[in-house]
């Protein structure tokens, strides 16, 4: 018996070495890995993130609203100016009002200030005339009547020929244009050509002390015809 078991640690002992040994594992056995299914879940899911956040970071604006507020405040400050111009030109094209209730407009001195009836007569006595504005921006003569009052209407200035400023002459006692030799008596009639037609004529009012020019519709009593300057 003794004789087996000293065999039996002689065989163990020469089959078992530093350089010879066995591990108890079986090699055959089958190494533990990741399964297949699991990994490939996982990974899609991970993918599929990764591209949702990249869709959401080409949709995302920064600044979106702070930009849509500049927008809003840049179209404004450019349509008043546009609006403005726009009126302005629609106006253009809106038709003087003809309103026979209109009484006309203030006569006003070189300086732009309105004529004040009494002071004009005292400082223009007869047989001066003095330009005013009137109608149209058209200079007109105030004519001052011996009895030291306004006559009922005012003589434009312009001449019927070309356009020019005709002066009164005080010592001819009419008026001459410079331009072409036109001339006109102290009612303004037309008396020499070239001119074809006599001084427009403005109906003279005055409320208030102030003097009132609107336009003379009346027939024409130099002439006995209707007034040319009214179309």
């Amino acid at each position: 018996m003794n004789i087996y078991k000293t065999i039996l640690i002689l065989t163990i002992i020469t089959n078992t070495n530093a350089f010879n040994f066995k591990p108890l594992v079986n090699r055959k056995s089958p190494i533990q890995k990741f399964p297949i299914i699991r990994y490939n879940k996982i990974h899609n899911i991970t993918l599929l993130s990764k591209c949702n956040n990249l869709n959401n970071l080409n949709d995302f604006v920064p600044d979106a609203q702070r930009r849509n507020i500049m927008n809003i405040i840049l179209l404004t400050s450019s349509s008043i100016p546009v609006l403005w111009m726009l009126v302005g030109f629609l106006y253009f094209f809106v038709p003087p009002n003809s309103n026979s209730n209109n009484i006309g407009i203030l006569a006003k001195d070189a300086n732009g200030n309105d004529i004040n009836a009494k002071i004009w007569i005292n400082n223009n006595p007869y047989p001066e005339r003095k330009l005013v504005q009137g109608l149209k921006g058209d200079a007109h003569y105030l004519i001052v009547k011996e009895d030291k009052t306004l006559q009922n209407y005012a003589i434009n200035a312009v001449c019927t020929h070309l356009g020019c400023v005709v002066p009164w002459n005080k010592a001819a006692n009419k008026f001459i244009c410079p331009c072409h030799g036109s001339q006109y008596d102290e009612t303004g009639k037309v008396i020499r050509g070239p001119a074809p037609q006599s001084l427009a004529l403005a109906k003279v009012d005055i409320i208030e002390e102030k003097v009132i020019l609107s336009e003379y519709k009346e027939i024409d009593f130099r002439t006995d015809t209707d007034p040319w300057w009214i179309k």
